[in-house]
């Protein structure tokens, strides 16, 4: 279901602890005009922008079920001094998934107020999350989105090279995820990690393989005369767990969107978030829906999907890729 308007007006008509997950990526702040009226991202400092996202997040957390999750994704900004659109001289590097060429550049943001100099990082998702802390919400976990570099990233903007020569080429965002409760739900093994090469090799030890034998046969698990033969399927069986749990963080190419010519919210970014998340049948919330792209991940999951966005021509291109392919290869990926 995609909902057209103002997320602060549509969230309250959402029925309480109706949502198991929320994914999203709100407007960043000070960089990009979208022209729409009640926009979030240009207020007139850090601490406006923070106090919305609260406000917003107040309302989240009223229609997430106790044991839901929040996956928060926000890029940041610096101090303005018109001189660009990161304020410092340099071109943003914007992959919120609601940017785009239509829209225009703030011109770099404010250069005079209280604790921020023109070229400072703001540290905007810092400043979010510990606010959402302060308002409640469990700050469970920072993840780094380490943006992997592509052969179209000249065409995205991902990590394109920046003219600083004072810092380095800013190439990572950040996802926070936040829970309601002490307690919540987080399927671990849906979203393990293989296990490291040395960690496999360290299996063949003899010493090892007899105390994974050893353990197996106390709790009677079949061996099934398997032998170790370096295979995944083999280390599978003889390993404890079939996985690593998920590191904090992800390495992870943009996504490149040539029907509005802005990068996206990436497939990959989403997909662990709705497995650890929720279950086939759960409902997944994104209040800046953009494209659609939370919504597309999660009902190839089996995931019942609620979109909020205020842009209408963003919603137009949502609902045609909810109900059509997009992307078509990573949307055999993760079928797969």
């Amino acid at each position: 279901m995609l909902l057209t308007g103002d997320t602060k007006i549509l969230l309250p008509t959402l029925e309480s602890a109706s949502v198991q997950t929320v994914i999203t990526s709100p407007p960043y702040w000070g960089l990009r005009d979208y022209g729409m009226d009640g926009q979030i991202g240009l207020e007139a400092t850090p601490e406006a922008y923070v106090d919305t996202l609260v406000e917003v997040f107040r309302e989240v957390k009223r229609v997430l079920r106790d044991d839901g999750t929040v996956w928060l994704n926000l890029g940041d900004s610096y101090g303005g001094s018109g001189k660009g659109q990161m304020g410092d001289g340099t071109s943003a590097n914007i992959d919120n998934k609601q940017s785009t060429n239509k829209g225009s550049s703030t011109g770099g943001l404010p250069t005079q107020y209280p604790g921020l100099k023109p070229k400072d990082l703001v540290g905007i998702p810092w400043r979010v999350a510990f606010a959402l802390q302060a308002d409640g919400w469990y700050l469970r976990s920072d993840i780094i989105w380490a943006k992997g570099v592509s052969f179209c990233d000249s065409y995205s903007g991902s990590v394109m090279p920046e003219s600083v020569t004072d810092r380095p080429t800013k190439s990572h965002e950040y996802l926070f995820l936040l829970s309601k409760s002490a307690r919540y739900y987080y399927d671990l093994d849906a979203v393990r990690e293989p296990h490291q090469a040395a960690s496999l090799e360290r299996v063949k030890s003899p010493l090892v393989l007899k105390k994974l034998n050893k353990s197996r046969i106390e709790t009677s698990q079949e061996t099934d005369g398997l032998q170790w033969d370096g295979s995944p399927e083999v280390a599978k069986r003889w390993t404890p767990d079939g996985g690593r749990n998920l590191r904090s963080v992800w390495t992870i190419t943009t996504q490149p969107y040539s029907e509005a010519h802005f990068a996206t919210f990436p497939m990959k970014l989403v997909e662990p978030c709705v497995k650890a998340g929720s279950k086939p049948g759960d409902t997944v919330l994104d209040p800046f829906a953009g494209s659609g792209t939370t919504g597309i991940v999660a009902q190839r999951l089996g995931r019942d999907f609620i979109g909020i966005e205020l842009n209408p021509a963003y919603v137009s291109l949502a609902q045609e890729h909810l109900e059509g392919p997009l992307f078509a290869h990573d949307a055999q990926e993760s079928r797969s």
